[in-house]
Order: structure tokens, then C-alpha cells, then sequence
């Protein structure tokens, strides 16, 4: 039987980070609170699903102990489709952006699985473990229709991007939180969280925002992009509208602590869809 994890019942269902996945991430933790096991109760979704890895292997949910000593998280999850489990919010979000994103994930476990296979396990990671493992654990997806949010967003223009721009969210750019650590501490929110943004270029935000649309693109372009921890744009998500009632006052953003300047290179050429 699973217990309840701490901070389980500060989850904010309704706060915009965690709204697209209360519909499941709700009943959830309702279910566990009352007593259910955790992967039993993802497992049913799972299978309802039909999630697989890349590899085909049926996904399942597994205790923490079923990871035999000495094997790696992401290449036992690509060479049996079984996800080590802990009774903790980390590894329930990241079930959770399993059951949303499952496409994206396993494209994201067969990059991990397949820089194992080749270059073992050893101290350091490599670029593209590196970008992957940043992807998976913080990324929010940053879309937009226009060029203007995200030069702001990549020349550190904050007021240019959250106090000039702000008619501009919901409009021309919008996001989709991806990474379970990120989504972690936003369980008990803070001024300073900031997640490593990956942009994407769309043509319709509404298209964009249907969750299966959107990751059978970002499945394809993770498949094959030459990953780098350099693809990510730093964003200080409490300032993102409607994220943070205290950023209704434009001095909110004057904390040069959370909203560094700083510099950086136009986007990479071909990440859009």
C-alpha cells in the first residue's frame, strides 16, 4: 500500500502548472490518499492506454526495489517498459507526464537509453544525456505564433516579454509545463523557480495547446535534434501571467535576483513545427 506522500494535498489543481493534468493527476492522488497503491492506480491508466517505449515494451509502473543492482533507471525502463516508482511526488509527476506526454517521454528514454548503450555509465554524462535528462526534469514548453515573444525571452527582455508583452500571452505564446522536478516545487511555489524553456514555433495555439498533437511533434523533433543544454532558454516562471498574483504589479519584476539580464543567441534554426 502506498502512503501519501508529503505535500500531496498542497497540490494546487487548479493553478494553470497543474490544471492540464488534474483530470488525472486528481482522482490520483484521491485514490492513493485513500488508501490505494500508487502504481496499481497508474497502471489502470497505462493499460487503458496502451503506453509503450519506444521499443514497444507495454509501460508499467514498478516499485523502486524491482530496478535490479547496478542497472540504469533509463535503460531498464527501454529494455522492459517497467518505471521504478517511489511513493513521492517526484516520481508521481513523473508518472503523470508519462500518462500525458507518452510519446515525448519515450523518445526522451530511448536518447537516454541509447547514449548508455554506447558510452556506459560513467562520471560524466555527455551533451546529450545532459540536455535530455534537463528536458525531462525542468523543461516547460514555451510556444508561440510570433517572433517578437521569443527574442524577448531569448535577450532576457523581461518587461519586453511579461509587462509589454503580457496582451501577448494566450495569444501569440503560451506554455505547457513538461519537467516533473519543475512541477515539484511548484507545489509549494517560490519567487526565484526557474525552468529551462525549449521553444517551439506553432502556427495555432489552440491546435497546439490538444496535448497529443503536441507531443507527437516534440516526440519526432527529440528523436533526432542534436541535443544540447544550449537549446534551453532560462524563464523565471513566476512571472509568467496568471501564474502569480503578485506579478499583477510590474515592480514584481524588478528583482534583477530572479530576472537576470544576460545574453544569448537567436533560436536554433529548425525548432519549430
Amino acid at each position: 500500500m502506498s502512503r501519501v506522500p508529503a505535500g500531496w494535498i498542497e497540490i494546487d489543481w487548479a493553478h494553470p502548472a497543474f490544471a492540464r493534468l488534474a483530470a488525472v493527476g486528481a482522482p490520483v492522488a484521491q485514490a492513493v490518499g485513500q488508501g490505494a497503491d500508487l502504481r496499481d492506480v497508474l497502471n489502470a491508466h497505462a493499460e487503458r492506454q496502451d503506453l509503450r517505449t519506444a521499443g514497444g515494451h507495454p509501460l508499467r509502473f514498478i516499485p523502486q526495489g524491482a530496478l535490479p543492482s547496478g542497472a540504469a533507471y533509463e535503460a531498464h525502463i527501454a529494455a522492459t517498459g517497467g518505471v521504478p516508482t517511489r511513493d513521492n511526488l517526484h516520481d508521481f509527476f513523473n508518472a503523470l507526464i508519462w500518462l500525458y506526454w507518452p510519446r515525448t517521454k519515450a523518445a526522451l528514454n530511448a536518447r537516454q537509453a541509447s547514449a548508455i548503450a554506447r558510452d556506459g555509465i560513467g562520471a560524466v554524462r555527455g551533451a546529450v544525456r545532459d540536455a535530455a535528462t534537463l528536458f525531462d526534469e525542468n523543461a516547460l514548453i514555451f510556444l508561440r505564433t510570433d517572433d517578437a515573444p521569443e527574442r524577448c525571452l531569448t535577450g532576457f527582455d523581461w518587461p519586453g516579454l511579461f509587462i509589454e508583452g503580457r496582451a501577448a500571452w494566450g495569444r501569440s505564446c503560451a506554455v505547457l509545463p513538461f519537467g516533473h522536478a519543475l512541477l515539484e516545487k511548484l507545489v509549494a511555489p517560490y519567487k526565484s523557480i526557474t525552468a529551462h524553456a525549449w521553444p517551439v514555433h506553432v502556427a495555432s495555439l489552440e491546435a497546439a495547446a490538444q496535448t497529443a498533437s503536441i507531443d507527437a511533434v516534440l516526440a519526432d523533433m527529440l528523436a533526432s535534434a542534436d541535443l544540447t543544454t544550449s537549446d534551453f532558454r532560462p524563464l523565471p516562471v513566476m512571472g509568467i501571467p496568471g501564474w502569480c498574483e503578485a506579478n499583477r504589479d510590474s515592480a514584481f519584476y524588478s528583482d534583477a535576483a530572479v530576472f537576470r539580464p544576460g545574453r544569448r543567441t537567436s533560436a536554433k534554426p529548425g525548432q519549430k513545427c
